[in-house]
């Protein structure tokens, strides 16, 4: 028997050690993988592929002032295509007749779906560009898309997408149509972070339909969204505004508002989270016009996030990672109910003048609490139907009468004798006249080398009768003795030829000056000053303008800066997020003698002038007065002239509740508006012991 050497025999043991110490090694890894940590190492091996799919979340209601839902939410259903399960992408046969499939069950339904490509084809099958579209065709000819150079025709780009889409088996319509598909799908990202909708609000017969055939349709899904709702969509379009898919300007204005976000280095990790959570995508919906668009940041929900794993085997899991937030509850000034009165007031009273010239008439009417700024109502007619509003929107982009413009805010006039209170205001704080002050009419008042003219022979008159009367020849005087600087200081007390500061977009309009003439590169004229002082030469005020003016003269000299926005709370009422505290835009400088004069002459034009017989009728004594200026405008080649009609009000006179202003393009005069105000007020007195007050903040409904 041959012995092991010591040397050997220590060697050996040492292996032999380092062997067992291995496996021991291997046995305490194995141990560890298949029992300490086996379910988690079960879970990793089994969830090869984990996808993050953000889910939107509804968006917040719009309320008027006493808890009336003006604006809301709706579920219905988009067509989706999900990224995970849609074939892939090098399978493009297969994509191809599942979109095909797709387009005709749509179309045979008479069903509408996202349709973007800026290329059409006309009845003889040839390829060409639409108008008004050339962004979108840039980006068609890009080189992240087809890849074409510039000068790149229509004919050009189809047959480059037929080759890259390999659609050279379709007909040339249907080509086009699976083409526009692949078109949005690309400019929107489609991922599984971001499924792509095909359609929306589609008829739960047809999502039937796609779930029945679901091996035709691989990949496609239908979703439960949200839908903007309108109770009534006649109330206050133009003020609500209108939501709509985001154009390519909106999103990148927001992504890179979202960039500036994340890159504020005092930003926490939870706060960088949510922001993200906020971010948009290419197909979100977004505030377009009025209050869904400046209350964006409000109104908009915060996404949740579904988290989908797929094992080795295909297998798919699905779970919240986190629930969607709905957006705030935006709570307006308005009150619904006379809102809707002036909206009638207005329409009837247009219909009843309709025809009087040749041009077409129109008009707006804005309702203020002369005590904070608050819009009670504010009215544009013509005007629409917010349910409706995309698929009448071609209509009445054509309609001439130019339903969509709010006239409120936006338009201007020439506001004829409504100057005349603030030009007495104006004469009486400056000592030009008083209380007794008189001025001979005579029809005519000569003036350098220019003779003014007045509608009658009033003779003597002072300051109350001649706004009574509405006697240019008395403001002629006044406007000779002040000259147009202290005329337009007191102007702009009121705040007339300025914006309002109203939340919406407004226009400035203009204040008559030697200035403002100046700027266009005109001649200003001293005889302007005489005009100015009628509500004639240059100016141009908007009736929110005229509402405010007159809510100063009623309230003793404090101009607020209108608002419509009252509060915003959470969608659960159970915070307040923002209030909107009154702000006053200026102090008129008009001693409290002063207003009185002024505010009896306007009275002395309900009770004793030329709209007594109107306000006859009215429960309470309100003052006012009426105005008219002369337009001219082009109608088929020939120069048509018209009177534009004004009045504006405040009541009740001993104390003023509302102020209002009427406006009524291409009618008589202004006496022919004042209905529209009278019958707010019969309205207005008649509710106020029977209307409970603005609902609070945080109270449920019931």
């Amino acid at each position: 028997m041959r012995k092991i050497a010591p040397k050997n025999r220590t060697r050996t043991v040492i292996l032999s050690v380092l062997a067992g110490l291995i496996a021991l090694i291997y046995v305490g890894d194995l141990f560890s993988v298949q029992v300490v940590h086996g379910e988690e190492y079960r879970e990793k091996m089994r969830a090869v592929t984990e996808y993050t799919v953000p889910v939107k979340a509804a968006r917040g209601d719009i309320l008027d002032r006493n808890g009336n839902v003006l604006v809301t939410e709706r579920q219905g259903f988009s067509v989706v295509f999900d990224y995970t399960r849609f074939t892939d992408g090098t399978d493009r046969a297969k994509r191809n007749e599942i979109i095909s499939r797709l387009i005709l069950l749509f179309d045979e339904n008479e069903q509408e779906w996202v349709d973007a490509l800026p290329l059409e084809i006309d009845a003889a099958g040839t390829p060409f560009f639409p108008d008004d579209r050339e962004n979108e065709i840039r980006y068609l000819k890009s080189k992240d898309l087809l890849n074409m150079n510039d000068y790149a025709t229509a004919e050009n780009c189809f047959a480059a997408a037929v080759e890259k889409y390999e659609l050279q088996d379709y007909d040339p319509r249907m080509a086009r149509d699976i083409a526009s598909v692949y078109y949005s799908m690309f400019k929107t990202q489609f991922s599984a972070a971001a499924p792509y909708t095909f359609a929306s609000d589609v008829p739960i017969e047809l999502v039937a339909v796609i779930k029945e055939k679901n091996f035709d349709f691989t990949g496609v899904d239908a979703q439960v969204v949200t839908y903007r709702e309108y109770p009534d969509g006649t109330i206050a379009p133009h003020l609500l505004g209108v939501v709509g898919v985001m154009n390519e300007t909106e999103y990148a204005a927001k992504t890179a508002q979202t960039t500036e976000l994340l890159a504020d280095d005092t930003k926490t990790d939870e706060q960088k989270k949510q922001i993200k959570k906020r971010a948009y995508a290419m197909n979100d919906v977004i505030g377009k016009t009025g209050v869904e668009a400046v209350m964006e940041s409000y109104l908009r929900g915060t996404a949740g996030e579904r988290t989908i794993r797929i094992d080795a085997d295909g297998a798919a899991e699905e779970f919240w990672s986190a629930t969607p937030q709905t957006g705030n509850t935006v709570i307006l000034t308005l009150d619904r109910d006379l809102q809707k009165v002036a909206q009638q007031a207005l329409r009837s009273r247009i219909l009843e003048l309709t025809g009087y010239s040749d041009l077409e008439a129109a008009g707006a009417v804005v309702v203020l609490d002369t005590t904070n700024g608050e819009v009670l109502a504010a009215a544009s007619y013509p005007s629409y139907d917010l349910s409706t509003y995309y698929e009448d929107y071609n209509e009445l982009a054509a309609d001439p009468a130019a339903p969509l413009w709010n006239r409120t805010l936006q338009s201007t006039y020439a506001p004829g004798s409504t100057m005349k209170p603030a030009m007495a205001l104006a004469g009486l704080q400056e000592g030009v006249i008083n209380r007794g002050t008189t001025f001979y009419c005579s029809s005519k008042f000569e003036y350098m080398d220019h003779v003014f003219g007045c509608l009658s022979a009033h003779g003597s008159l002072n300051v109350e009768n001649a706004l009574k009367y509405s006697c240019n020849i008395f403001f002629y005087n006044v406007a000779d003795k002040l000259g147009i600087n202290r005329m337009n200081r007191y102007s702009t007390m009121f705040g007339l030829g300025s914006k309002t500061g109203i939340e919406l977009a407004e226009a400035a309009g203009v204040l008559a000056s030697p200035a403002h003439r100046n700027a266009r590169g005109l001649t200003w004229y001293s005889g302007d000053a005489i005009q100015a002082a009628i509500g004639q030469s240059d100016n141009l005020f908007t009736p929110i303008q005229l509402a405010n003016y007159v809510a100063t003269i009623a309230n003793g000299g404090t101009r607020w800066v209108p608002h419509i926005v009252k509060s915003v709370c959470t969608a659960d009422f159970s915070e307040t997020v923002f209030e909107t505290e009154p702000e006053v835009a200026a102090t008129a400088e008009v001693s409290a003698e002063n207003f009185n004069i002024v505010r009896e002459g306007m009275l002395l034009v309900t009770t004793e002038g030329s709209v007594r017989e109107t306000f006859s009728q009215v429960q309470e004594k309100c003052a006012g007065k009426t105005g008219t200026s002369q337009v001219k405008k082009i109608v088929n080649g020939a120069l048509v002239k018209g009177n534009n009609g004004f009045f504006i009000s405040y009541g009740p006179y001993e104390s003023p509740e509302l102020a209002i202003a009427v406006v009524v393009e291409n009618v008589d005069s202004g006496s022919a508006t004042a209905d529209v105000a009278a019958e707010i007020y019969k309205y207005w007195f008649s509710r106020t012991d029977s209307v409970p007050p603005a609902q609070a903040v945080g109270v449920v409904l019931e």
